[in-house]
């Protein structure tokens, strides 16, 4: 069974982006494109809700070393 072409790995919580690199290095993979998106929380203040930000989510496009 051959490997998928393209992989997406998200940084993991706890993981820093250099232990990501380095797990998609052992797994075959390398980084083509990075993306990050915002993680919101919801708080009542006055009434109203607010979309706070909390986080970050990281994920790389990898691509199989051939």
């Amino acid at each position: 069974m051959s490997k998928k072409r393209k992989e997406k790995f998200e940084v993991i919580e706890g993981e820093t982006i250099d232990a990501c690199l380095d797990r998609m290095k052992a797994a075959g993979y390398f980084p083509v494109r990075r993306t990050e998106e915002p993680i919101f929380a919801e708080r009542m203040e006055n009434g109203k809700v607010h979309y706070v930000p909390v986080g970050r989510k990281i994920v790389f496009e990898a691509k199989l070393i051939e």
